[in-house]
């Protein structure tokens, strides 16, 4: 088993339990769930909340921006780059309202020449740990990096 080196962002969102932004194990760089929060702030992007603190609303476009620019920064800070991503695993709250819409941007992000066009799996959940409608959780390769 190769050593393992922990990570954390000085500019992702504080993690909302006792785990890492990341974790590098050998030439892997393994990131825990990313929301689209905002580092310092309890508010979420692209979340309407009422009085109770429950959601009438989410803009899922915002917060899945919100999400790829957190992991950016999680991956650059670990000394890793977007490119450097080889799979991406998703966390969505409404499949069909919000897959198409998540679709068009992940390829934005993730398609194309220049992006890393890593394999995906995209999972509906009932809930996550905050009032946010998707979350992702990337792995990335650094091979010929070293600590």
């Amino acid at each position: 088993m190769s050593d393992t080196t922990t990570h954390s962002s000085s500019r992702a969102p504080e993690p909302v339990g006792a785990y890492p932004h990341a974790k590098r194990a050998g030439d892997l760089l393994f990131l825990s769930g990313v929301g689209p929060r905002q580092r310092g702030s309890s508010e979420i992007p692209g979340v309407t909340l009422d009085a109770d603190g429950q959601v009438t609303d989410h803009d899922i476009e915002v917060q899945c921006r919100a999400c790829f620019e957190n992991v950016k920064a999680i991956l650059e800070d670990a000394g890793a780059s977007w490119n450097d991503i080889v799979d991406v695993l998703v966390f969505l709250t409404d499949m069909d309202g919000d897959f198409k819409t998540y679709n068009k941007v992940y390829a934005e992000y993730f398609a194309g020449e220049g992006n890393p066009n890593p394999t995906r799996t995209t999972i509906e959940i009932n809930c996550l740990p905050t009032p946010i409608a998707v979350e992702v959780k990337v792995v990335a390769h650094l091979a010929g990096s070293s600590e």
